[in-house]
């Protein structure tokens, strides 16, 4: 289970409901969303690049709801903050930790549950 607080800009990834990784994450800045609710992931991408936002770089993406997607970010002296368009961003190297585990498991076995 990916687990976001938007509130506190963090995310927890629980195995068998144990915590194995707590990192800083930038959702949505004031004007944008992300959305909340439970999420299966549908979609992996290890190399991606925003269709709407002018090519931005989107490595190690894990799409949970239309073009939302969970995924690397350059602007790494944001996280912890709210900064995104609406994307969960994590510093790349866990993103890519992420995106294994999620391959791993498998997309259909992962939830990904964002909340306040």
């Amino acid at each position: 289970m990916i687990d976001i607080d938007l509130s506190e800009q963090r995310m927890q990834v629980l195995d068998s409901g144990a915590v194995t990784h707590d990192w800083p994450v930038s959702t949505a800045r004031p004007g944008k969303c992300t959305p909340t609710g439970t999420f299966t992931p549908y979609l992996l991408k290890r190399e991606h690049y925003s269709t709407l936002y002018d090519g931005a770089p989107m490595p190690f993406s894990i799409f949970f709801s239309g073009n939302y997607a969970i995924h690397g970010t350059t602007q790494t002296d944001r996280l912890g903050t709210p900064a995104s368009a609406g994307c969960v961003r994590l510093d790349p190297e866990n993103a890519e930790v992420l995106f294994n585990r999620v391959r791993e498991v498998g997309k259909e076995e992962t939830r990904v549950v964002i909340h306040e």
